[in-house]
């Protein structure tokens, strides 16, 4: 969500830019040029306004937010018709009053000025939210009873590192992430195609505990935890409501360690075992810069048992305090 902001913002500044510059020219010499130019700022704030909806609406149906660095159809469908409506509207505006100068003169400012102001917000907000702090919303019950669906919360983005656009480098760290640490993170499987738990995951963010730390061995034997063949036993925070323990994969036993421990790296250990891996899962070694995830509610979690370590890069942040509702107001633990 917040690079498509900090997209918006840089379309309505470099609208605001050529405004200002036809501004000293003189403006507007025609009607037609008024209403084209007033039709063009009328689209751009029909489609933002029609992406920043999708993403709202985007966030309440996947797993905590959007986050997708790509435009699917269905997003940019309603965005051109809402901007083709609008654009339409700013058109026949400027084209009624077109035959005057002054308001020739007076629509080119106003375009200017709302364009100045759109800049200013959506491009101080993106930045806030790639480097500072960002708010989500839980729609998915796999860190109950920690977060519940509904909740709202902001994220810290600073504390483990500001991360650098594109690279994905951090720098500025205040602390690596901490065993028990709730933590924000894309996806890590890169992929439009991959399924994983059902659908197809890429792009999304997902929050999750962080369990198991760089070099360190990670196994599940009957629904608990073991750290380098250690029970891993407080873990005040798990949940497990199932009555019935999931049995150990059968294929999983022919597996080499070896292998065993590619495909689980590769993110393919779900499809090879066909999701059976709650309650038997490893052993497996994190690799290093890479993190083991899992979901508090540990009977519904789609989490590393499935898809693998989590890639330093693909952190977003630790969860950091609940601000909604507000009887559930406090910090994440």
């Amino acid at each position: 969500m917040e690079y498509r902001l900090f997209f918006i913002g840089l379309a309505m500044g470099a609208f605001a830019w050529f405004s200002r510059g036809w501004q000293k020219e003189g403006g507007p010499d025609t009607p037609l040029k008024s209403a084209l130019w007033h039709a063009l700022f009328f689209f751009l704030a029909g489609f933002s306004a029609a992406m920043i909806l999708a993403m709202s609406s985007e966030s309440r149906s996947q797993y905590i937010s959007v986050a997708a660095y790509v435009l699917s159809v269905g997003e940019v469908y309603p965005g051109l018709v809402a901007g083709l409506a609008l654009g339409a509207f700013g058109f026949w505006r400027a084209w009624s009053k077109g035959e005057s100068v002054e308001s020739r003169r007076y629509f080119l400012s106003e375009d200017a000025e709302w364009a100045d102001t759109v800049f200013s917000a959506a491009l101080m907000a993106s930045l806030l939210m790639i480097f500072v702090v960002q708010a989500f919303k839980i729609p998915s019950g796999s860190m109950e009873n920690t977060l519940l669906i509904g909740d709202h919360l902001f994220v810290n983005k600073f504390l483990y590192g500001v991360r650098v656009p594109v690279s994905g480098k951090r720098v500025l760290a205040v602390r690596p992430p901490e065993r028990g640490d709730v933590m924000v993170f894309e996806f890590p499987v890169h992929d439009l195609t991959e399924l994983h738990c059902g659908s197809v995951q890429y792009g999304k963010d997902f929050i999750k505990r962080v369990i198991g730390l760089p070099g360190e061995t990670v196994a599940v034997r009957a629904g608990r935890v073991y750290i380098n063949g250690k029970l891993l036993a407080d873990e005040p925070y798990a949940v497990y409501k199932d009555s019935y323990r999931q049995p150990e994969s059968v294929h999983a036993k022919e597996l080499s360690p070896e292998r065993y421990q590619t495909l689980w790296q590769e993110h393919h250990l779900d499809m090879e075992l066909q999701d059976i891996q709650r309650d038997y899962f490893g052993p497996v070694k994190v690799p290093p810069h890479s993190y083991f995830m899992m979901g508090d509610n540990r009977d519904r979690s789609c989490d590393s048992r499935y898809w693998g370590p989590v890639p330093e890069k693909d952190v977003k942040g630790k969860a950091w305090f609940i601000y909604w509702p507000p009887g559930r107001m406090g910090a994440v633990r």
